[in-house]
C-alpha cells in the first residue's frame, strides 16, 4: 500500500486504572474490557472513523473531521455510564498524519496521545484546532482549562474540555500544569413546581415560585443554575431526574409542588442528587399567602448550604432581597411573567397583569421591567405599531432601574429599545454591556447584544456569534436561543449551520414560530424551495397566518416564478394592513421581488417613519432582493440610519 499523507482527527482512548482492575477482579477488568472494544467499534463505525489498532486497555482511531469524532467521543462516554460503568478518558487533535501500511505517524499523534493522558475517567479533552471547527457547533460545550507546554511543540497549546453530563467540567490544572481532579462543579436545575390546587389557573403561581428561585440562585457565582427556559421544558414530561441532570449538565434537580387555596399555600420541595437518586434535603411549608418571601429566601439559602456554596454578603443580600412587600401585586407579577414566556397574542395579556401589579405597588421594580419588556416583544413580532408603544417601553425600563439599578433586565430592554427604534448606537451599546456585566448569565442579554446590535449595527459576525454561543450554554434547551443563533449564521452566510440551528431548536420546541420562519428564509439562501415553502407554512398555521410568514412565502414563490400565487398573499396583506398592524420592512421587500421598486421603497419609507425595528437588519440581511439593493434609494436609506463605521467581519 503507498504511503499517503491527510489531514485527520486523531482520537486517543484509554481505560483508566486498568492494571488495578486486573488485580483486584480480573473477570470484572476483563468485562469491562470487552464492553470498552465493543462500545468503541459501534459508536466509530456509526461516525465514520477508522479503529487502527488497539493497545492493551486503549485505541487509537482516527476521523475526518472534528464534529464526527467529537459526536462519537460524547456517546462514547455516555454509553460508558452503563453497567458495569467503564472509566475512559478520550483525547482529539487535528493534524497531518502520514498513513503507511495501515499504521499512521506524524507529531500530532504523539500530541493527541499526551492531551488523552492529561484526562480523568469520563473527560474528553481536545486541541484548540479541534476547538476551531467546532466553533458554530453549539450542542458541543467547550471549556477551555488554559495552555500547556508539549513536547516537539513550538508553543504552549490551550485545550478544552467537553462538557458532558458526567465530567460536568470537572477538571482543572495547577501552575505546574499538573491535572488534578477537583470537587465537581456545584450545579443546579430548578424545575417548575406542580400545581397541585384545585384550580389550573395557579399554574402561573406554581411557574411563578419555581422562577424566582432560579433567579435568586443565578447571581451565586459558585453554582451553576440551569436557565429557567431549559429547565422549564421538562414541565409536564416524563423524564427521569438523571435524564433531565443529563441533559441540563447538572449535578442536583430541585422539584417541588405547590397548593395555593385562599390564603394559604403548600410547598413541598425536596433536593436530589441526580447521579445517586440521593435526596438532599427536603422540606414542607405550610404557612399564609404573606410568608411566600420567606419560603423563597429559605428554600434558596438551605440549597446554598446543602450544596456547600460559599456565600458573600452581597451574595447573600441578593438572595434575600425583597423586590416588593405586596403579596397581591406579587400574585399579578407572576401572572404576568407566566403570559409574557407565552409569547404571542399573551404579550397583550401580560400587559394588563403588569399594571395591575404596579397600580398595586408603583415602587415594584420588576413589574415596571415586565411591562417595558412585553411592548418591546408585541413591537418585535409585529403585533403592533412600533410608534404605540415605544414611548412607555423607555419610561417603563428607566423607571424600574430607578427604582433598583443592580436589575440587569432593564438594562438589557433600554439596549435593545435604543437599537431597534432610537437608532441611538451608542447608548443601546452602553446599555447592552451594562446588563452583561451586571448578569454574564443572562442569557437573553447575550442573545439580544449580539443579534440586535453586534450583528445588525456594527456587522461583527464572529463577535455575534461568540454572545450567541453563551447564551445557548446558558439556556441549552432554549429554541428562542437557536432561533436567533440560527438568524446570525444566516445574515453571515453560514446557511447549512443555520440550517441546523433551526433543527435543533424545532426539535426542542416544534411550535417554535422563529425556528420555523428562519428555517424557510436558510432554505431560500440554500436554493431549497420546497424545504422553505414547508417551513413557512408551518409558521402560517402555528400563527393563523403571521405576517413575517406571509412574506417569507412570497419571496418564495417569486424566486421559483410563482407570480400569481405570490401576489394573491401580497394583496392579502394590503388588505389586512387597513384593520391591522403590518410591519412594512418585510412588505417593501415583497413588492421589490414583485418588481414593483416604487411601492417597495414607498414601503421602506413608511418602515423609516414607522421605526420597524426590522429596518435596523437590512444594512447585513440576505433577504433583501438585488433589485432594492443596487437602488441608490437603498443607500439613502441606509446612510440615514447613520451606522457606526465598522466592517463586517466576513
Amino acid at each position: 500500500m503507498p504511503e499517503s499523507r491527510q489531514l485527520a482527527v486523531i482520537m486517543f482512548t484509554d481505560i483508566v486504572g486498568y492494571t488495578g482492575m486486573m488485580q483486584q477482579d480480573e473477570a470484572m477488568a476483563l468485562k469491562k474490557l470487552g464492553q470498552y472494544k465493543e462500545k468503541l467499534r459501534a459508536s466509530v463505525t456509526q461516525f465514520g472513523g477508522e479503529i487502527i489498532q488497539y493497545f492493551g486497555d486503549g485505541g487509537l482511531i482516527i476521523f475526518s473531521n472534528s464534529a464526527d469524532a467529537i459526536g462519537c467521543s460524547a456517546q462514547l462516554q455516555e454509553s460508558f455510564t452503563d453497567e458495569p460503568p467503564v472509566p475512559v478518558r478520550i483525547g482529539l487533535h487535528l493534524g497531518d498524519i502520514l498513513v503507511s501500511e495501515g499504521n499512521i505517524f506524524g507529531d500530532c499523534v504523539n500530541v493527541a496521545s499526551r492531551i488523552e493522558s492529561m484526562g480523568i475517567p469520563g473527560s474528553v479533552l481536545v486541541s484548540a484546532p479541534v476547538q476551531q471547527q467546532l466553533r458554530n457547533k453549539p450542542q458541543f460545550k467547550l471549556v477551555s482549562l488554559g495552555h500547556f507546554e508539549f513536547k516537539n511543540v513550538d508553543q504552549p497549546m490551550e485545550i478544552f474540555s467537553l462538557h458532558t453530563a458526567n465530567t460536568s467540567l470537572n477538571a482543572r490544572y495547577d501552575v505546574n500544569g499538573k491535572f488534578k481532579q477537583k470537587q465537581a462543579v456545584k450545579s443546579i436545575a430548578v424545575l417548575p413546581f406542580v400545581n397541585m390546587s384545585n384550580d389550573p389557573e395557579q399554574e402561573y403561581f406554581s411557574d411563578g415560585i419555581a422562577e424566582e428561585i432560579i433567579n435568586s440562585l443565578v447571581h451565586l457565582k459558585d453554582l451553576h443554575v440551569a436557565g429557567r427556559t431549559s429547565s422549564f421544558q421538562f414541565k409536564g414530561k416524563n423524564f427521569t431526574l438523571r435524564q433531565v441532570g443529563k441533559k441540563l449538565a447538572v449535578h442536583h434537580v430541585l422539584e417541588g409542588s405547590l397548593r395555593k387555596q385562599g390564603n394559604r399555600i403548600r410547598i413541598t420541595v425536596q433536593l436530589v442528587n441526580v447521579e445517586s437518586g440521593y435526596h438532599l434535603w427536603s422540606e414542607k411549608y405550610d404557612r399564609e399567602i404573606d410568608d411566600v418571601f420567606a419560603i423563597q429566601d429559605e428554600i434558596a439559602l438551605s440549597i446554598t448550604e446543602k450544596l456547600l456554596v460559599t456565600l458573600l454578603k452581597k451574595e447573600r443580600d441578593l438572595i434575600t432581597k425583597s423586590h416588593t412587600l405586596n403579596t397581591e401585586a406579587y400574585d399579578l407579577y407572576l401572572k404576568g411573567r407566566f403570559y409574557l414566556e407565552r409569547r404571542g397574542a399573551s404579550l397583550v395579556t401580560s400587559l394588563g397583569w403588569f399594571q395591575k401589579a404596579i397600580e398595586k405597588d408603583p415602587e415594584f421594580a420588576l413589574a415596571y421591567s415586565g411591562l417595558a419588556d412585553a411592548n418591546l416583544l408585541l413591537a418585535t413580532y409585529g403585533l403592533v405599531a412600533p410608534k404605540r408603544v415605544m414611548a412607555q417601553a423607555k419610561q417603563s425600563a428607566e423607571r424600574a432601574l430607578q427604582l433598583d439599578p443592580t436589575l440587569c433586565q432593564p438594562y438589557c430592554s433600554l439596549g435593545y429599545y435604543h437599537t431597534s427604534f432610537e437608532w441611538n448606537w451608542a447608548e443601546a451599546k452602553k446599555y447592552f454591556l451594562r446588563s452583561i456585566e451586571i448578569n454574564p448569565k443572562y442569557a437573553e442579554g447575550h442573545f439580544r447584544y449580539g443579534l440586535s446590535y453586534v450583528c445588525s449595527v456594527e456587522g461583527k459576525f464572529d463577535e455575534a456569534e461568540n454572545h450567541c454561543e453563551i447564551a445557548t450554554r446558558l439556556e441549552p434547551l432554549s429554541a428562542i436561543s437557536f432561533a436567533n443563533y440560527s438568524m446570525i449564521l444566516h445574515v453571515s452566510g453560514k446557511f447549512q449551520e443555520a440550517l441546523e440551528m433551526c433543527k435543533v431548536g424545532i426539535e426542542l420546541d416544534p411550535n417554535s414560530f422563529l425556528c420555523h420562519i428562519n428555517a424557510g428564509r436558510t432554505n431560500l439562501g440554500l436554493k431549497k424551495f420546497d424545504d422553505a415553502i414547508e417551513s413557512f407554512q408551518a409558521a402560517m398555521k402555528l400563527t393563523n397566518r403571521h405576517h413575517f410568514a406571509v412574506n417569507g412565502l412570497i419571496w418564495n414563490y417569486c424566486m421559483v416564478g410563482q407570480y400569481d400565487d405570490a401576489l394573491n398573499l401580497y394583496n392579502e396583506l394590503k388588505q389586512r394592513s387597513e384593520t391591522e398592524y403590518i410591519a412594512k420592512t418585510f412588505t417593501a421587500l415583497s413588492a421589490a421581488y414583485l418588481g414593483d421598486i416604487e411601492e417597495a421603497f414607498r414601503f421602506l419609507e413608511q418602515a423609516y417613519e414607522d421605526r420597524d425595528p426590522i429596518l435596523v437588519m437590512i444594512k447585513y440581511e440576505r433577504w433583501v432582493p438585488p433589485s432594492m439593493k443596487t437602488d441608490p434609494r437603498f443607500k439613502q436609506i441606509v446612510d440615514r440610519l447613520q451606522y457606526p463605521e465598522e466592517q463586517a467581519s466576513s
